[in-house]
Formats: C-alpha cells, structure tokens, sequence
C-alpha cells in the first residue's frame, strides 16, 4: 500500500523513517517538537519506531526541558505504565543524549 506524503508516493515504512531521521536531525538541533513527535512515535510503536516507553519518555523529558507543555503531560501518562527503573533508565538516557553534544542548549 502507498501513502501520499509531500506529493510522492511511499511506503510506509520508507515515510516512517525518513520521520524518524528528519525528527532526530531536527532534535539535535534542539527543536521541542521533534523531541515531542519522537516521544510520540516511541510510545505508539508509529512512524518507523518500535513501541518503547523507555526511549518515549526520554524525548517527552527532554521536550519538557525545552518549554514543551504537552510534553510534559504524555511523560507523566506513560509514567504510570513504567516501573521506577524504567524512569531511572528513561532519565539517565536522556542526560547522555544531552552531555554527548547531540542537542544544542536552546
């Protein structure tokens, strides 16, 4: 089955990673929404991305750092299905993407 997106026909697979990717370069530049929109992809198993409430919660933390309210909301919620050791990881993942030099400060 082919999607329309930005008018080229493409899998869906091929059109989730391509998100994927356009959503990590646009992180790494420091850019809320696309953390917002990783967050999302992670905690729904969508757009290329295995459901992983782990990796969810990284990026609706680090969204929240960057002024993301909505962010902040869907990491509470997620939070509720996570053992404190998933958090604990979900944070400490975070603070490496952040000391690696991958997101720039806002």
């Amino acid at each position: 089955m082919n999607i329309i997106a930005i008018g080229a026909n493409v899998t869906r697979e091929t059109s989730g990673e391509a998100m994927l990717g356009a959503w990590l370069a646009a992180a790494s530049n420091g850019q809320a929404g696309a953390c917002f929109d990783l967050g999302v992809a992670f905690s729904t198993g969508s757009n290329g991305a295995a459901c992983d409430l782990v990796e969810a919660h990284k990026w609706f933390n680090l969204a929240a750092a960057r002024g993301h309210e909505e962010a902040a909301h869907c990491r509470a919620d997620i939070s509720d299905e996570m053992t404190a050791r998933e958090i604990a990881e979900a944070q400490r993942r975070a603070r490496q993407w952040l000391a690696e030099g991958r997101q720039r400060a806002a």
